[in-house]
């Protein structure tokens, strides 16, 4: 399988603004976030021509809209029919924005990307993914955090071929979510982020496998000083911290995610992808020809998106 690598770094820097006494430094970043962020999914969008040599400029276009918002769509047209050299281009993609140390996940093949598609038998008969129902909000690997060092951070995301009808994704930045629910009440923020705010129970697969109980925060500050979010809109096998601040936060973010303006919605194409810290998104559900249904590709990673100097 491929290795997980680790975060460096045995310290969190804690972003000024992050401090509910420094309301000062955190309207300055709020109104800068906010002034930056796309209204239009089109803004997100970058041609490369080759994802093996991604030019100066492609490059430049893919930070500058991380910088944004998080997220990047991209679009090349190349090895449409070739599925290994397809995988090796996206891991050579992800690699070119510091994307190095992948998830073992355990539907991942040996390069760790994870074909997204409808499967009836195996080991990943019964999750929702591999299913073609919808998909709530949520951030990827939420059941699979150990510190803000030891989980998801960034995640790339590539269609091969798109549904016939539905299949569509809707994207927020989480540091929208976060000052969406600030401003809503600085008391939503202190209840997301104990370390016991959200707990997914322990599940237990057919094969004997068994993954332990996780437990964690919904908002947190990874290594790189950057906020970071873990978080399902599910309601089966989730379960809250049991008091009233918690649950007003959770029914206030729902509601943002369901009527904020902000929330971005995409079809993806085949040869369009999305790269991105782990934003934000969910799933429609689709219908597809039954001799060739949806098929992406994901790849999840420990860490963010950063600059070659990083």
């Amino acid at each position: 399988m491929a290795t997980v690598a680790e975060v460096p770094g045995d310290r969190l820097p804690h972003p000024r603004w992050l401090s509910s006494a420094n309301d000062r430094d955190y309207r300055r970043w709020r109104d800068a976030r906010l002034a930056r962020y796309p209204l239009r999914v089109e803004e997100l969008l970058v041609e490369i021509r080759d994802p093996f040599r991604v030019t100066p400029a492609e490059h430049a276009a893919i930070m500058s809209r991380c910088d944004r918002a998080n997220m990047a769509l991209y679009a090349f047209g190349l090895m449409k029919q070739d599925e290994l050299l397809l995988r090796a281009g996206l891991l050579s993609l992800g690699a070119t924005f510091g994307l190095r140390a992948i998830e073992d996940h355990r539907s991942a093949g040996t390069d760790g990307i994870v074909r997204i598609e409808v499967v009836n038998e195996g080991g990943r008969n019964g999750y929702i993914p591999y299913t073609d129902r919808p998909i709530s909000w949520h951030t990827d690997g939420y059941y699979n955090f150990h510190s803000p060092r030891r989980c998801v951070g960034a995640m790339l995301l590539h269609c091969a071929r798109s549904a016939e009808q539905g299949g569509e994704n809707r994207l927020l930045d989480p540091e929208i979510a976060y000052i969406k629910l600030r401003d809503d009440d600085p008391a939503h923020i202190g209840a997301l982020m104990h370390p016991a705010a959200m707990s997914i129970p322990e599940n237990a697969e057919e094969s004997g496998a068994i993954r332990p109980v996780n437990v964690g925060p919904v908002f947190f500050v990874h290594p790189s000083g950057a906020l970071g979010m873990r978080y399902t809109a599910r309601k089966r096998n989730i379960l809250w911290r049991d008091d009233e601040q918690t649950r007003k936060a959770v029914a206030a973010l729902e509601r943002i995610l369901d009527t904020d303006p902000l929330v971005l919605r995409i079809k993806m194409s085949p040869g369009q992808g999305m790269i991105c810290n782990n934003v934000l998104h969910d799933r429609s559900g689709f219908r597809s020809a039954a001799d060739e249904g949806r098929l992406l590709y994901r790849v999840r990673y420990h860490g963010r998106i950063c600059r070659p100097e990083n």
